[in-house]
């Protein structure tokens, strides 16, 4: 027998039930309905709901069937007119067959005056959120537990045995089979400490530009609560709360596809499942509001990465442990780590818990489906996202209000992170007001120094060049009369001190080649030794004709020198003459 898909909705005096069968035959059907049992039977679907509320078979029930989309409409008459039926949307929940609460215990205390029925919900009964005190005891977790307890609600174990090598990529606890509680916690929190970055911090911190944009994203939800939150004050707050969150049809094909689970939960593991379920929503915030609702390759890695529930199998006892476990993975892991993300994410998460059911369920689909199109992160399905989809069904509303509530009242600050973070962002802007003010001060100081203008500069530069020139020229004069009373001195001192060599080929040509000067002489001329080498056998062996005269003139075609050089030349060749 197949499933069928279907979908409730109700008006003050009527519940309808509309059933798809494209495959069924019209003239082969069944319906029967009383009380809060409906069945539905047409070869080859069956269904078989559980109401969560009273019809009664009256004469006013109704019945219709539109050949071409295949969908049978069935109006049922309520029994108390006006009553409202709560959790129509909660598929997985009414396709269960009804509890039975009249079963005692199997086994029982005797001399008990009162038999309690143990995983039952009060409804009346207010849930204490507090830290659940006991006497400390010398006791070693692991002699009491062979095997330590995870998953929903701790129930299972064994898992990590037979899937070592998928949930190693997953979880980031080595062995979650021998590790107690108390070591978990240890071990992540050294982690933390080990992966914490101040660079990457402080460069969200104070580039924050894309973390604005992120921050003033708006999620699904926030136009639900505007509309929650302006409708109280009405007669029927439940019905407008349950009509303002609706499913898509992937979301009701998931419902239907879950098998319904009744848990037998004490009160240590109901309050651990409500706490991991805060634990799971944050992370589910952060990366809805990161990625700005478009889901990419990193949201599942997002997810299991931020909530200590999914990473590293911790139970968490209070909700401010939550809370600072959260923010320290944010700034530790993600790209965006920023402390305004952390207290957006906490915003979130009381939003969502306020809304009731439906959207903490619609959150739920939403990460199953994330998980289950990543591999191997479908593992965490099996062991948490699963079971928090068909539990969170049949939640009892006050709690989820009460849980919203407490979580709202708790606060968060840097400091109760344990990662320095106020420090850090301190001594950056300390620094940061050091380069502004050094800035300033250099900006001031060159404003302050006088500089001269462009012809003052000019004017300077002419004066020393031209007293500089002529101080050589000085210089130099007295240097050629020494080489004047010198013999055979007259020419060879020029040469060497005006770093220019006469070198005469064969054909008679006069050349200048201005010989190499270092930076370090200050203006004096150095003379290479091959230069000299090769000008002293010249001279000599026209020793008669340089004697009487010497004339050097500026040959053709040759290239011009810059006029320092020709002034050289000029002053060297009036002596000789």
């Amino acid at each position: 027998m197949l499933t069928p898909a279907f979908d409730l909705s109700q008006d003050p005096d009527f519940l309808t039930v509309a059933i798809r069968v494209p495959y069924a035959r019209v003239s082969e059907f069944d319906v029967y309905f009383e009380g809060v049992d409906f069945k539905f039977y047409a070869k080859p679907y069956f269904l078989r709901l559980t109401l969560p509320g009273r019809v009664v078979e009256n004469g006013s029930e109704q019945g219709s069937y539109d050949a071409d989309k295949g969908i049978f409409t069935i109006q049922l008459p309520k029994e108390t007119p006006g009553q409202h039926f709560e959790g129509l949307n909660m598929l997985t929940a009414l396709l269960a067959p009804r509890k039975s609460r009249t079963a005692k215990p199997l086994v029982e205390e005797i001399g008990a005056s009162e038999i309690s029925e143990e995983g039952v919900e009060d409804d009346d009964e207010e849930f204490d959120w507090e830290i659940e005190q006991s006497p400390y005891e010398e006791v070693s977790e692991g002699a009491l537990n062979p095997q330590c307890c995870y998953g929903f609600g701790n129930l299972r174990s064994g898992v990590f045995q037979r899937l070592q090598d998928e949930l190693s990529e997953v979880i980031d606890i080595g062995d979650p089979d021998s590790t107690p509680a108390t070591e978990r916690r240890q071990k992540r929190q050294a982690a933390e400490l080990a992966k914490f970055d101040p660079d990457h911090y402080l460069a969200d911190f104070f580039e924050d530009e894309a973390i604005e944009q992120v921050l003033k994203y708006k999620p699904w939800w926030t136009d639900t609560y505007s509309k929650m939150v302006a409708s109280l004050g009405k007669s029927q707050e439940q019905e407008n709360h349950a009509a303002l969150v609706s499913f898509s049809e992937d979301e009701k094909y998931q419902l239907r596809k879950f098998v319904n689970k009744s848990y037998l939960l004490d009160k240590r593991a109901q309050r651990q499942v409500y706490y991991s379920l805060i634990d799971i929503l944050l992370a589910y915030c952060y990366e809805t509001r990161v990625t700005e609702g478009e889901k990419n390759v990193e949201s599942a890695w997002n997810i299991r990465k931020l909530s200590p529930t999914l990473c590293w199998f911790e139970a968490c006892t209070n909700i401010h442990e939550i809370l600072v476990s959260f923010g320290r993975r944010v700034v530790c892991y993600p790209l965006y780590r920023h402390f305004k993300l952390v207290l957006k994410a906490h915003r979130d998460t009381v939003k969502i818990l306020q809304l009731g059911k439906s959207a903490v369920l619609k959150c739920l689909l939403d990460i199953h489906k994330i998980f289950q199109e990543n591999d191997p992160a479908y593992i965490l399905n099996d062991l948490y996202i699963s079971d928090y989809c068909v539990w969170i069904q049949k939640a009892k509303s006050k709690k989820l209000a009460a849980l919203a509530e407490a979580l709202k009242k708790e606060s968060l600050t840097k400091a109760q992170l344990g990662l320095e973070l106020e420090e850090l962002e301190t001594a950056a802007l300390l620094v940061q007001e050091e380069e502004t003010a050094l800035k300033a001060a250099c900006s001031v100081s060159r404003q302050q120094t006088p500089c001269s203008s462009p012809e003052e500069s000019d004017s300077e530069e002419s004066d020393s060049t031209s007293s500089s020139s002529t101080q050589d020229s000085d210089s130099e004069q007295d240097e050629l009369r020494e080489n004047e009373s010198k013999p055979g001195g007259s020419l060879q001192g020029p040469l060497l001190e005006e770093g220019s060599a006469l070198l005469i080929d064969g054909g008679g040509v006069c050349r200048n080649m201005t010989l190499l000067k270092s930076e370090g002489s200050q203006g004096k001329p150095l003379a290479p030794s091959c230069a000299l080498g090769r000008s002293g056998p010249l001279i000599e062996e026209l020793g008669d004709q340089l004697k009487t005269a010497v004339q050097v003139s500026e040959a053709e075609g040759s290239v011009a020198g810059n006029d320092s050089s020709v002034q050289e030349k000029d002053d060297w060749q009036a002596p000789i003459n």
